[in-house]
C-alpha cells in the first residue's frame, strides 16, 4: 500500500490501516523507517489527543485499571488507544505481549484500540517509537491515549516526556509504601492513585492515599500545578470506584494549565526533547556499521590487554565517527 493512501485510511479511522501503521513506525527496517518518516510526516498537523502516561509496579493491577478506566470514557462517547509496552526479554528479545487478553471487554469496544508493543530493551519501559504511534493514533482521531509502561524507577521518567499527564498507580498494604517508590518518579507524578481500594483492603489503602498526600506536600511545588496538585486518591478498577472521580480531578488539570499556558509549553518542550533524543539515536546508530563494530572490536581488545585506557579508547572511537562513517 503507498503511504499517502495508508495515510488517507488511517486518517478515515481505518482501524487496520491504524495497526499497519504503527507496525511500520515500529519497524527497525531501513525501507521500512523511510516509509514510516514519510507517513508521519503526512499525518503531521492532526488533531490533538489527551496524552495520559500510567505506570506501576507489576501486579498493581494496571490492566484491570486501565480497561476500567477505558470503559468509563467510551461510555462518555470518548474514543480511547491504549499503546501498552510490554518489557522484552534480554536473552530472547521476545514479549509476551497479553494485554488483549487481560482488558477482554474494552478490547471488544469499537471506539477503543489496543496495541501491545515489545519494549525492546528500550530503557524506561517505553518502546523508542511510542511516541510516533501516540501520533498515529491522534491522526486516528482518538481523544485520550493512554500509555501504559513496565515497571516503576528512575528511569522511567521517560514516559512524562511524551504524555501530558503522568498517573502513577500503587497498591496498598505493601509495607512502607514510601520507601517503595523513588522520588524522582513522585516528583513527575500529576496524580497518584492507590488501587485496590475495595473489600479488606480499602482501609489499607485509605492509609495508603493519606501517607503520599502526605508525602506529596512536601515536595517544592512546580508552576504548572494549581492549588492542591499533585495529588494522591484511592481507586477500586475491579468495582469501579473512584474512577470517574479520577477522571475528573485530570480534566481539571488539564484544563487549568491549558487556560495558564502550561499545557502548549509543555507540548512544545517535549518535542525539542524528542528531537534531541532523535539525534542521539541516530549517532548511535553509526556504530552498527561493519567499519565501526570492527574498530569497536579492535579498541576493546586493547582496553582488556590494558594497553589502552578505557578513556583514550573510547576517544580514539569516537575520533573516527564523522559523516563518512566510522573512521580508521
Amino acid at each position: 500500500m503507498e503511504v499517502s493512501q495508508l495515510a488517507q485510511q488511517v486518517k478515515a479511522g481505518n482501524r487496520r490501516a491504524l495497526a499497519r501503521a504503527i507496525t511500520l513506525v515500529e519497524s527497525g527496517r531501513d525501507d521500512h523507517r523511510a516509509d514510516a518518516l514519510a507517513l508521519l510526516d503526512e499525518l503531521r498537523g492532526g488533531s490533538q489527543a489527551l496524552r495520559i502516561g500510567l505506570s506501576g509496579t507489576p501486579g498493581v493491577g494496571k490492566s484491570t485499571f486501565i480497561e476500567s478506566f477505558g470503559m468509563m470514557l467510551t461510555g462518555k462517547g470518548l474514543r480511547v488507544a491504549v499503546l501498552a509496552v510490554d518489557p522484552s526479554s534480554a536473552r530472547t528479545g521476545g514479549s509476551i505481549l497479553g494485554d488483549k487478553t487481560r482488558m477482554e471487554r474494552l478490547s471488544r469496544d469499537r471506539n477503543a484500540f489496543i496495541r501491545p508493543s515489545p519494549s525492546q530493551t528500550h530503557l524506561g519501559g517505553v518502546a523508542r517509537r511510542t511516541r510516533e504511534a501516540v501520533s498515529v493514533c491522534e491522526a486516528a482521531g482518538f481523544d485520550v491515549v493512554l500509555i501504559e509502561t513496565v515497571g516503576v524507577g528512575q528511569s522511567e521518567t521517560v514516559v512524562a516526556q511524551m504524555s501530558d499527564l503522568f498517573v502513577l498507580l500503587l497498591a496498598p498494604a505493601g509495607g512502607d509504601e514510601l520507601q517503595g517508590v523513588k522520588r524522582g518518579i513522585m516528583e513527575m507524578a500529576d496524580i497518584i492513585l492507590v488501587n485496590k481500594a475495595d473489600g479488606d483492603l480499602k482501609p489499607a489503602a485509605s492509609r495508603t492515599r493519606a501517607d503520599y498526600a502526605g508525602a506529596l506536600r512536601l515536595l517544592r511545588k512546580r508552576a504548572q500545578d494549581p492549588d492542591g496538585f499533585p495529588k494522591a486518591l484511592s481507586v477500586s478498577a475491579l468495582v469501579e470506584d473512584g474512577v470517574s472521580e479520577a477522571w475528573n480531578e485530570m480534566s481539571a488539570l488539564v484544563q487549568w494549565r491549558k487556560e495558564h499556558g502550561y499545557f502548549a509549553s509543555a507540548r512544545a518542550a517535549q518535542a525539542e526533547y524528542w528531537f534531541a533524543e532523535e539525534v542521539r539515536q541516530g549517532l548511535l546508530a553509526r556504530l552498527d556499521t561493519p567499519d565501526a563494530q570492527a574498530k569497536m572490536t579492535r579498541l576493546a581488545a586493547s582496553v582488556a590487554r590494558g594497553e589502552a585506557s578505557v578513556s583514550v579508547a573510547a576517544a580514539r572511537m569516537l575520533e573516527g565517527l564523522d559523516a563518512g562513517g566510522a573512521g580508521t
